[in-house]
């Protein structure tokens, strides 16, 4: 027994300077590049509510209005944007006193977004969605449709001299890289717009572009 204690502590401590030896010090650093750019798609959310004695009545109304405003949006956009259903929903509409819990007709909404890469079109569609008999044209934004690579490189670039700037102030410098990982984001901008004249005009500002990479380089 005495004999085998030694012979065991040995293994242990042989062990530990093993993972000693194997475990790499590394720093974890984050770079975020953002610019400024003029947007290249925007898009808002056209709403259409109808009203009826019955829920069929106010769906079928909603139906035959809705699709007098998308038809006529279509044919402003043509082929440089879209439109999707966003929400749709069909409820009661109750009185007012002693009528409070009495159902006195139904309300039915249908909202989608419209999408165009053709900027000088935004004032048209507005008007031609109010013409056409929408009863809510809002939330119009303007964002880019792909930001592309070139922020990554930069974030990345500055990402590892972040890394760098650590490593140097612990007397080390960087070596390998383990791992990455990225984020972007697209800031749009709420777009200006008037109906004071004949053709609402719109004001498009700056859209903010970032790119947020994160690496893990090993010290040496």
């Amino acid at each position: 027994m005495t004999r085998v204690i030694p012979l065991a502590l040995g293994l242990c401590l042989g062990g530990s300077a093993l993972v000693a030896q194997t475990t790499a010090a590394s720093v974890t650093a984050t770079g975020t590049a953002t610019i400024y750019v003029q947007p290249d798609q925007a898009q808002l959310t056209v709403s259409v509510t109808t009203q009826g004695a019955t829920a069929t009545a106010a769906g079928q109304q909603n139906a035959n209005v809705t699709v007098a405003v998308t038809q006529a949006i279509a044919s402003v956009l043509g082929s440089s944007g879209s439109i999707h259903t966003v929400s749709y929903s069909v409820y009661p509409q109750f009185g007012n006193g002693a009528q409070s819990s009495t159902i006195v007709g139904y309300s039915a909404t249908n909202s989608f977004q419209v999408t165009t890469t053709n900027l000088t079109l935004i004032g048209s569609v507005i008007d031609t969605a109010n013409q056409a008999g929408a009863t809510s044209v809002g939330n119009l934004t303007l964002s880019l449709q792909n930001p592309g690579p070139s922020l990554q490189t930069a974030a990345s670039k500055l990402a590892l001299a972040n890394a760098g700037a650590i490593a140097s102030g612990l007397g080390r410098t960087t070596g390998s890289v383990i791992s990455a990982q990225q984020s972007s984001a697209v800031t749009p901008v709420a777009a200006v717009a008037s109906t004071v004249a004949s053709a609402t005009p719109v004001q498009a500002g700056p859209v903010s572009v970032s790119a947020t990479v994160t690496v893990t380089v090993q010290l040496q």
